[in-house]
């Protein structure tokens, strides 16, 4: 059963994909596109890994390498807003996804700090 952090990731890689289509194809976004998408499919897949991990160990492994993933997820999502300043019509979908990798950042940071002082 998918729980809501799932889906929220996994709605925000989608979204994230979305938005790559759209940016322009010069070599320096094509280079920052594949980052960008690596680092956020990443972060979904290790998460649904971590639903199904064999240990609590296992779940604290695989939730911080999702956490690591989103904070690379939101430094591309950032670099594309410096260099993109004369691209307005990306700007309403990049602040949303921007805000919701610091959002998913801070609720994944919550759950390996949780799962670390329980131990």
């Amino acid at each position: 059963m998918e729980n809501n952090l799932q889906k929220r990731i996994f709605e925000f890689v989608t979204e994230v994909i979305l938005y790559l289509r759209t940016l322009p194809d010069s070599q320096e976004f094509k280079i920052i596109k594949n980052q960008l998408i690596k680092a956020a499919s990443s972060t979904g897949a290790n998460y649904e890994e971590a639903q199904a991990a064999s240990s609590k160990a296992d779940f604290t492994y695989k939730t911080e390498i999702s956490l690591k993933e989103m904070r690379e997820s939101n430094y591309w999502l950032r670099l594309i807003q410096s260099i993109s300043k004369n691209l307005n019509s990306y700007d309403e979908k990049l602040s949303y996804l921007i805000k919701e990798s610091g959002e998913l950042k801070l609720i994944l940071g919550s759950i390996v700090s949780k799962t670390k002082k329980n131990k």
